[in-house]
């Protein structure tokens, strides 16, 4: 086995960041590493962050990149600063080998103090379409690690490699459809549809939602509302749906995948990566004020291989959402094909191939 090394993981700000971050701890672990995570100060990883207990976390700020020209410049370098200074402080305080990225502005200080401190420093993306803090991230590294191929041209001159993103290691053990259907309470037999609208906001997609499941009682609906939005989703609704679960937060994702066979969602890479590692089909509709419109590039990628229907969802009504469902669950051929379509994106080992690469630089 390699020798032992100490490996800091910044991976806070979104679940799509926190979760691949997660996987490599996990795998880190369990080749006899030492792992600290830095996530961010937001609400939403010192919830998600909760449930692994044996992993060790740190918070820092997180910081997002003002347009070049802004007057913001001045005190987000200010704080770019400070909080580069933390992690110094916190790398050497734990004596950390390497530092890996795993996206957003929360990687940007972490592995800039690591290069400044001499450890080896890499950063991962998800997407298609690289965003702009990966792409500056990725001047302080020894390495960047792609989760698809369509990204290799957004980082000239830096040695890049595809590594898939990796996923959380409870997905390697997801229940049978009986047990978990069981454990939800709902029918095994029945076509059932999640819906997962992400955490940067899905109103307008939740509700279409909801009229859509109204008009196909036959077909069963795990509903993923996020905390924000459950009571207004839940209103809407109404009393005496047999057929719409409202969820507001899911602890056991592996639980509800057992279950699903087809999957309305935003399209992060994160929860693709889920998608495709598990072979489920889906219709994905981008969240529209993503930066650079990187999901809409994420879709596509999964829309070519015939793994998923792409909706925009300014084109998108509750007429249109049970037009699709309906063609889907309608054609069995063309749901296996989707499935198997999807699985064939994945990356099974992407979290030991992040692992190998740190370790053997």
């Amino acid at each position: 086995m390699e020798s032992k090394k100490k490996v800091v993981i910044a991976c806070g700000g979104t679940g799509g960041h926190l979760f691949p971050g997660v996987a490599v701890a996990q795998e880190m672990k369990r080749r006899g590493h030492e792992v600290r995570l830095l996530i961010s100060e937001k609400k939403v990883d010192a919830e998600a962050s909760k449930k692994y207990g044996d992993l060790a976390f740190d918070t820092v700020p997180a910081i997002a990149k003002p347009a070049t020209l802004s007057l913001k410049m001045l005190p987000f370098m200010w704080k770019l600063l400070q909080t580069t200074s933390k992690c110094k402080g916190l790398l050497r305080q734990f004596g950390a080998d390497a530092v890996i990225g795993m996206g957003g502005f929360t990687s940007l200080p972490p592995v800039m103090a690591g290069k400044k401190l001499g450890a080896k420093t890499f950063v991962h993306d998800s997407n298609a379409l690289p965003g702009k803090a990966n792409r500056l991230t990725a001047k302080w590294c020894d390495k960047v690690l792609i989760g698809m191929e369509a990204a290799r041209p957004y980082f000239p001159g830096s040695e890049v490699e595809v590594t898939g993103t990796p996923v959380r290691e409870e997905l390697e053990s997801v229940p049978s459809r009986d047990v978990a259907a069981g454990q939800l309470g709902v029918d095994p037999a029945r076509k059932t549809v999640l819906v997962m609208g992400g955490s940067q906001g899905a109103k307008r997609l939740n509700s279409l939602v909801v009229e859509a499941a109204r008009a196909m009682p036959e077909v069963q609906f795990l509903h993923l509302t996020g905390n924000y939005d459950y009571e207004r989703v839940k209103q809407e609704v109404g009393e005496g749906s047999e057929n719409h679960r409202l969820i507001a937060f899911c602890a056991d994702m592996a639980q509800l995948y057992a279950v699903t066979d087809l999957v309305i969602m935003r399209s992060g890479a994160s929860s693709l990566s889920e998608i495709s590692y598990l072979g489920l089909a889906s219709i994905l509709v981008p969240y529209p004020y993503a930066a650079d419109d990187h999901q809409t590039k994420n879709a596509e990628v999964f829309e070519a291989a015939d793994a998923a229907v792409l909706r925009q969802e300014s084109d998108l009504d509750a007429g249109s959402l049970v037009a699709d469902v309906t063609a889907i669950f309608g054609d069995d051929q063309r749901l296996v094909n989707m499935s198997a379509a999807s699985q064939a994106l994945g990356v099974k080992d992407a979290a030991t191939r992040v692992c190998s690469v740190i370790e053997n630089l």
